[in-house]
């Protein structure tokens, strides 16, 4: 019984020292990856004057990088059966760092352009696949772990954004890029290092270890409650860097520095760890669809409040946006094992990063990034709210079909 037996070898030891290796190895790379994406908000107004371009243009190279992250989520699991998923995610890691490299060499606004896709390239291995490394390892007890992942994320957000930020005052920032591109070249080699070499758990792509990590009964959700939680990824990636592409600007309407971007963005991101750690613990005691419509909500009114208060009341209400804005994220990854179709998870991780990413990356350049040119950023992030509202009817929708295990219990 192969999936039996990998139950057992999944809940015998979940924090052994194999497992251990791989949520490490997972959450710094995660850790990375994550700073690697949103330093370039730090980056669009050095840019915007360095090269004279419109906010369509700026969100275009949002794109570039979130596009291109989101486009190769699947192509990178199938690159990884060839190659082993280890193997993927240490050369993804040294490919982004290589793009950021590039970034700072480039001469031109085409250049750059190039160089934020092959970032955007390196990125997409390591969501599916460190992902489902996760789940395979530690099987029914990975949302957890997976919650741990998740954070590393927003710790590499909170860290970055600001550290660059800070090298922008005394260096170039071309300076400041190929030493990040350095960073990223010594977290493949910690990679490299922790995750285990053994091809049974770091190339084995099959079903049967991937349903491993389902609740009993529930391995087939449909097709419909997949794709409402895709729908719901997508808005929600939507609004989140619709707002942060124009918190720098709107900081700057209201007087702060360039230091002082990056330690909001940094506030943001805290938060956004915060959240994702507090709304994870609060899906589990009030339900998902309390805490999901909760958070949209919450994003919607701290937005609004960002861009009517003065520089000092936003700079305070950064945190509380954070946690709003990313703590949707943290239940919607916790649910996608549990809705995965036909019990594929490693599969459908890379969907719904395919799609909600991808979703997103779109919608910055076509439509916030059009409103940001035509009315401005303040609209722009307005819309943004707007966006986080829409969430709710289509978590309502989703809501009869969540297991048991993710509504509060009764008693």
């Amino acid at each position: 019984m192969p999936v039996a037996t990998h139950l057992i070898a999944a809940d015998a030891e979940p924090l052994g020292s194999k497992s251990r290796r791989v949520l490490y190895a997972a959450g710094i790379n995660h850790a990375l990856h994550d700073g690697y994406t949103d330093l370039i908000y730090v980056l669009l107004p050095i840019w915007q004057q360095e090269f004279a371009l419109g906010y369509a243009t700026l969100a275009l190279l949002r794109t570039l990088y979130s596009g291109t992250l989101a486009a190769l989520q699947v192509p990178s699991t199938l690159l990884a059966r060839s190659l082993g998923a280890r193997n993927v995610l240490v050369l993804g890691t040294l490919v982004s760092g290589a793009g950021y490299a590039f970034a700072g060499a480039s001469g031109g606004l085409l250049a750059l352009c190039a160089a934020l896709a092959l970032g955007g390239a390196g990125s997409s291995t390591q969501h599916p696949l460190a992902s489902s490394l996760i789940a395979r390892t530690y099987g029914r007890s990975a949302r957890g772990p997976l919650g741990t992942y998740n954070f590393a994320g927003d710790v590499g957000k909170a860290i970055v954004p600001p550290l660059i930020g800070y090298l922008l005052t005394v260096w170039h920032w071309r300076s400041a890029l190929w030493l990040i591109a350095g960073l990223g070249f010594v977290i493949a080699l910690v990679v490299a290092y922790l995750l285990p070499t053994d091809r049974s758990s770091q190339h084995r792509m099959r079903v049967d270890a991937t349903q491993a990590v389902q609740p009993e009964g529930h391995h087939q959700k449909g097709r419909l409650g997949f794709g409402l939680l895709v729908a719901i990824g997508v808005l929600d990636n939507s609004a989140r860097p619709a707002f942060l592409l124009y918190l720098p600007f709107l900081l700057q309407e209201k007087g702060a520095a360039l230091t002082t971007v990056g330690l909001a963005l940094s506030s943001v991101f805290v938060g956004g760890a915060l959240g994702k750690a507090a709304c994870g613990w609060l899906g589990d005691r009030v339900g998902v669809t309390r805490t999901v419509l909760f958070t949209e909500t919450g994003t919607a009114v701290t937005v609004l409040a960002a861009i009517v208060l003065p520089l000092g009341s936003v700079l305070f209400l950064l945190p509380l946006i954070g946690v709003m804005l990313n703590g949707t994220s943290s239940v919607l990854y916790g649910t996608v094992p549990e809705l995965a179709p036909g019990g594929r998870v490693e599969h459908a991780f890379a969907l719904f990063y395919t799609f909600s990413l991808g979703g997103s990356a779109l919608a910055s350049p076509l439509l916030y990034g059009q409103l940001g040119d035509a009315f401005g950023p303040h609209w722009a992030a307005t819309a943004s709210a707007a966006t986080a509202l829409a969430v709710i009817p289509l978590m309502l929708a989703l809501s009869p079909r969540l297991s048991k295990s993710t509504v509060p219990s009764k008693t």
